[in-house]
């Protein structure tokens, strides 16, 4: 109970979880293990077991380190990009390129040549190894370029405009198309159309600066067991890929958006019972990072998210020059980081190398010998000006021109393109 007699909010969410109390079926983590300690492991009989990987500790393979490592610099932006097992990562409008990224661990959208994957946040745990694959944006690089262009410019900007119109009545040909027939009522920080049990759909949308919302059925999630089942097996077949996008496109329709103004693919993880299908809005050619997404089952969308507030122009504003935006690549008041692990990195992380303990501590460092400062060279070889969304300390979303720099290796790194004449500096 908090201070003022009501539920305490943690334990109204986890109540609220559908897959709460959901247990694994008896095997699945000793399974799990099998498939991840190696490709061979299982027909061997050579496996570890749950139990094994827990008697070791904190113990682990050093491949495991870095692929650890590598899913954190993959959200290091506003745009996270993930690696996995993926079918159907098919472009189906192909006009728009790649969105550009401003933002540390905002969040995790993907490109649309990528498979988007859960991810963690980047930690000094593992700096070392993070080092020795690539430099995170985090760490001591050494930028150097030729041939960027000195000339100065304009681009248009943008923002998400919640405050358009009533939010109940954006949410209810939302909520119809997806079978939502409870009216929405406000609660905690948004509106909420259903039951928040996991007992039947619900919708949500909170007041943030997008009017981001949510949607779940957990009445047809293939994931969730019944009560009291001891094996849960997902079952049913992935609807196809333009099934899929063919549900988003309804969404997007019912919800006042016009389809043609975005740009989807689809993906399906190997094995699963659902397929997701996202779109991207493209403004002036450039995709922008915020997505709307549907996970779509045999008998319907399971889960989606995206964003009810419309996108607005706010103008033109100038923007520096290809050689200035590099330059900012160096300098700490614009924050430039890399948005996209390089090829070198991802194939480092991928490729297992056996661990194998220290036998002895590292060797005392000398009197008087030189102090290792290792610094990264970064060689940009190509620049792109794009649109990248940044959220304001008081929750408003804008979408900004940003330039995007790829590297002699393929990591690609993103600072804002506006003039410092028009960007407030103020840390209040």
């Amino acid at each position: 109970m908090n201070h003022d007699d009501e539920p305490d909010p943690v334990a109204r969410l986890r109540a609220a979880d559908p897959a709460g109390n959901v247990e694994p079926r008896a095997g699945f983590a000793d399974e799990l293990v099998a498939r991840t300690t190696g490709p061979d492991a299982e027909a061997t009989g050579e496996s570890a077991s749950a139990a094994d990987i827990a008697a070791q500790g904190t113990r682990r393979p050093r491949w495991q380190a870095i692929a650890a490592v590598a899913a954190s610099v993959l959200l290091v932006g506003a745009a996270g990009y993930g690696l996995g097992a993926t079918e159907g990562m098919k472009n189906i409008a192909g006009a728009g390129s790649p969105p550009a990224s401003l933002q540390t661990g905002e969040s995790s959208e993907n490109r649309t040549d990528g498979a988007r994957e859960p991810g963690i946040g980047a930690g000094a745990a593992d700096q070392t190894i993070t080092d020795s694959i690539y430099p995170s944006g985090v760490g001591r690089n050494s930028f150097s370029a030729s041939g960027l262009s000195s000339t100065v410019g304009t681009a248009a900007a943008y923002a998400f405009d919640p405050n358009a119109g009533s939010i109940p009545e954006k949410l209810a040909p939302l909520a119809a198309a997806l079978g939502v027939t409870s009216p929405a009522e406000l609660r905690e920080a948004g509106w909420s159309a259903g039951p928040q049990d996991g007992s039947a759909p619900n919708l949500t949308v909170s007041l943030d600066g997008m009017l981001s919302f949510y949607y779940q059925n957990p009445l047809i999630n293939p994931w969730l067991c019944s009560d009291g089942a001891e094996a849960c097996q997902p079952v049913g077949e992935a609807p196809s890929e333009e099934a899929a996008i063919g549900t988003l496109r309804s969404l997007l329709s019912a919800s006042g958006r016009n389809p043609a103004l975005f740009e989807f693919t689809s993906h399906r993880w190997e094995g699963s019972p659902t397929r997701t299908a996202e779109a991207r809005p493209v403004i002036d050619g450039h995709r922008i990072d915020q997505a709307w997404s549907a996970e779509v089952a045999e008998a319907g969308v399971v889960s989606a998210n995206g964003a009810v507030a419309d996108v607005i122009g706010l103008g033109g504003y100038p923007v520096v020059s290809e050689q200035e935006g590099f330059e900012r690549l160096s300098n700490p008041r614009f924050g430039g980081s890399m948005t996209l692990l390089p090829a070198a990195g991802r194939e480092s992380a991928d490729a297992p190398d056996e661990w194998v303990p220290p036998t002895e501590p590292p060797a005392t460092p000398q009197v008087g010998a030189s102090l290792p400062w290792p610094v990264h060279e970064v060689r940009i070889v190509s620049s792109r000006l794009g649109l990248a969304s940044q959220w304001q300390p008081d929750g408003s979303v804008l979408v900004l021109p940003a330039y995007e720099f790829t590297d002699s290796d393929g990591g690609v790194w993103s600072v804002v393109a506006v003039d410092d004449s028009r960007l407030d500096f103020s840390s209040e």
